[in-house]
């Protein structure tokens, strides 16, 4: 593969039953990776993974995010080693600390998030490398636990990040960081910085990668939906947060992108789009050979 990795996302407004024509169109155009959220309360990220993965052949799957206040670290370690064990090299599980408010409406919300997601992730890299862990933290509790089942392929560690705190700690902790859409390629310059300075404290050798989701939209009313949706997100139209046009266009965009430190490109849809398995079509087939 020549250029960086691109994928796109499966919104979870979408209803489930779109996820195989979805997966299947990711599949056939290409596309290095399929993305899925776990957003209350819409659809649950392991299951949908597992379908998507069972459907398709080579494309990766991503869940970005499970949001750790709702899972105890060993059901985490327990469903990613399942999935890397059935699709190894195709699964990438993404944690982080979720929306708080919806943490809060389920009974889950921590007095102290960063230390929750330090505890977790930190428990699930043992697990999934096939260590016995016994832990007592703030929130995080085992007692002489490992997989029976460990990953041959241990899939990486990924964490969603925002402010500067979280990007460190994935930085010192993480594989991969995954920032949200309404990330400029400044700001992901900025992450890249906070990463590299992160690891270098923690004395972290080997590399680390950013995937990167990126509003995208084409079509005649590219301008309109573009508007509409940076309003539903509560983005201000002058920030450098969106593509949008034919493939020149898009593949241009995500040039910035790239250039600015992302390794992977994952094309977010509006919520609105008309022609979701068309526009992977486009994506995979046109676009993608011009990145």
């Amino acid at each position: 593969m020549t250029g960086p990795s691109l994928g796109v996302v499966f919104r979870p407004q979408l209803p489930p039953q779109r996820l195989h024509s979805v997966s299947m169109a990711a599949d056939a155009a290409g596309l290095d990776e399929l993305w899925l959220w776990e957003d209350c309360f819409f659809e649950a990220g392991i299951s949908a993974a597992a379908a998507a993965l069972a459907w398709t052949s080579r494309i990766r799957v991503g869940i970005g995010l499970l949001p750790v206040p709702l899972r105890n670290v060993a059901l985490t370690a327990m469903e990613a080693a399942t999935l890397s064990g059935l699709f190894p090299g195709r699964i990438e599980v993404g944690i982080g600390h979720g929306v708080l408010d919806w943490m809060a409406q389920v009974g889950a919300r921590v007095d102290s998030p960063m230390t929750l997601l330090r505890e977790h992730a930190t428990a699930l890299r043992s697990l999934l490398a096939g260590e016995r862990v016994t832990t007592h933290g703030r929130y995080v509790h085992l007692d002489n636990v490992a997989l029976d089942w460990p990953p041959v392929q241990v899939p990486p560690l990924v964490i969603g990040a925002v402010g500067p705190r979280t990007i460190r700690l994935s930085g010192e902790l993480a594989d991969r960081t995954l920032l949200t859409s309404g990330t400029s390629p400044e700001m992901v310059r900025q992450a890249r910085a906070l990463l590299d300075e992160a690891r270098s404290a923690a004395g972290v050798a080997g590399p680390h990668t950013i995937t990167v989701y990126l509003i995208a939209i084409t079509g005649p009313d590219a301008a309109e939906r573009l508007a509409a949706e940076l309003r539903s997100w509560s983005l201000d139209p002058a920030d450098d947060v969106a593509i949008t046009g034919g493939a020149q266009e898009l593949a241009e965009g995500i040039r910035r992108w790239t250039e600015a430190g992302a390794d992977a490109v994952v094309l977010q849809p509006t919520a609105d789009e008309p022609d979701l398995e068309g526009f992977i079509d486009l994506i995979g087939r046109e676009v993608r050979p011009l990145c």
